[in-house]
């Protein structure tokens, strides 16, 4: 039997990124809060996301240098081996701390109850969870998003992974076969290449990372390359079958054999919102045609009584736009502050080796604005930092609008690009110049302390 409606000022349905820090802030002002979590507290990023993926690309990142040792005067064992076991336990270790402060903290909050199990909409402001029905004042839907399996000839044929299935390997594969040339499948190529696996990647499209510039594209491609990793570029129609060892890949491809065989199968084709099986109906809120959650500019449903954050409104799909949903949000909430998620700049990284950091306006939608630019550039050979690391493959560029001397966006890739991007972030959020830009004292030696020389090559956008 249905037990009575357990009524709530706050619903909070997901514990990524987002949730966890809103429901804290709730409770911190004395509201009556409901958590729901139908599987692991943390979300994407803590459990197969950001956490485990940068766990294991530091180990084979340590691989990877341990490798290189003699290049650097340090003399090592040639017995060099990988203990995935080791790798997989390291990784596991971090995901359960942090996967378990996540949890203990939400257990912790005065005024608030945690449930357990999938919560579905049975009315505007009804949320059920197994037998029990909660009513809240106000629902923010956390529910994030998960690898994409498409529909693929023959995939029914054998065992595939994903990004998530992926990290449960304690072995080396002998030939991954990586589906899609993006940004999570590129760091799955390269880390499980230094650990030792021969990895193929398919790619339908010309180039890996497509939605990045040429350049920044050809430069992965080559020190992909450089690595080991074989990559087949514009892979049409893609078909796997079984085969007595493996499975073997038809790729229609301008170059290559027209079939690889492998022993691994990674899709890494993209993701889809969590928002199939939420009920959605029922309380009056739509969806585009992929599935995420339509939001206004303050992240609100089309049901005024209910928010989406995170993942599943398709406006970011990244940990850090996630924490700033709920900052605007909370901050709507309680200071009535006018904050959109519009007023953000797009950044992001990329986590191969050396590493992408990616901030504001692409060239190609600087060149489909109409903006005149200018772009200054510059190869990280030419950087001491990198010189002295020995890690000198990418470059350094920059663009600016030329009559305001605004900075539109950059695209470092080299060594320490993920952290020296963010001085070009916070300059462009407080809207100077780069003349002014370029007078700031920085440290040597850094990366960062070459931006303003980058700046000193301006030319025109050709």
């Amino acid at each position: 039997m249905t037990q009575p409606p357990a009524s709530f000022d706050a619903i909070v349905v997901g514990t990524g990124q987002a949730g966890p820090a809103l429901a804290a802030r709730l409770s911190g002002a004395g509201w009556k809060v409901a958590v729901i979590e139908k599987n692991k507290f943390g979300g994407t990023c803590v459990n197969n996301g950001c956490t485990p993926t940068k766990a294991m690309v530091a180990s084979a990142y340590a691989a990877h240098v341990a490798r290189r040792a003699a290049d650097y005067g340090v003399l090592l064992d040639a017995t060099q081996r990988i203990d995935m076991k080791r790798v997989k336990a390291r990784k596991d270790e971090i995901v359960r701390n942090s996967s378990g402060g996540v949890e203990q903290w939400m257990e912790g909050l005065k005024s608030a109850t945690v449930y357990r199990g999938h919560a579905r909409f049975v009315g505007r402001a009804e949320v059920q969870v197994g037998s029990q029905v909660l009513r809240g004042e106000k629902i923010f839907l956390d529910v994030g998003g998960r690898p994409l399996v498409p529909n693929m000839p023959g995939l029914d044929t054998v065992p595939y992974l994903t990004n998530v299935t992926m990290m449960d390997l304690d072995t080396v594969p002998s030939h991954l076969v990586v589906v899609g040339g993006s940004y999570v499948g590129l760091e799955f190529a390269q880390m499980f290449r230094r650990f030792g696996s021969r990895v193929t990647v398919a790619e339908m499209g010309p180039r890996v990372v497509a939605r990045e510039d040429e350049d920044i594209s050809l430069e992965i491609q080559d020190f992909l390359r450089a690595e080991g990793i074989e990559l087949r570029l514009d892979a049409k129609c893609i078909s796997v079958q079984k085969e007595s060892e493996g499975f073997s890949i038809g790729l229609d491809c301008e170059a290559g054999a027209p079939r690889e065989h492998g022993t691994h199968l990674l899709l890494a084709v993209g993701r889809v919102p969590n928002t199939d099986d939420l009920g959605l109906d029922a309380a009056g809120i739509t969806t585009d045609k992929r599935g995420y959650i339509e939001v206004d500019e303050a992240l609100r449903t089309s049901n005024p009584q209910v928010w989406a954050l995170g993942d599943c409104n398709g406006k970011g799909a990244f940990t850090h736009t996630a924490w700033n949903d709920y900052e605007i949000v909370a901050d709507n909430l309680f200071s009535n502050a006018g904050r959109k998620h519009t007023d953000r700049l797009p950044a992001y990284a990329l986590y191969t080796d050396p590493p992408l950091g990616r901030v504001g306006m692409s060239e190609v939608e600087i060149r489909n604005s109409g903006l005149k630019a200018l772009v200054g550039k510059r190869p990280m050979s030419r950087v001491a930092r990198a010189v002295e690391k020995g890690e000198t493959r990418g470059f350094l560029k920059i663009h600016v609008e030329e009559g305001s001397k605004r900075i539109l966006g950059a695209a470092l890739l080299g060594t320490g690009a993920d952290e020296s991007v963010h001085s070009l972030l916070d300059a462009m959020y407080s809207r100077i110049p780069y003349t002014e830009f370029q007078r700031h004292v920085r440290i040597h030696p850094t990366v960062s302390e070459l931006l303003p020389t980058v700046l000193e090559t301006l030319a025109p956008l050709a």
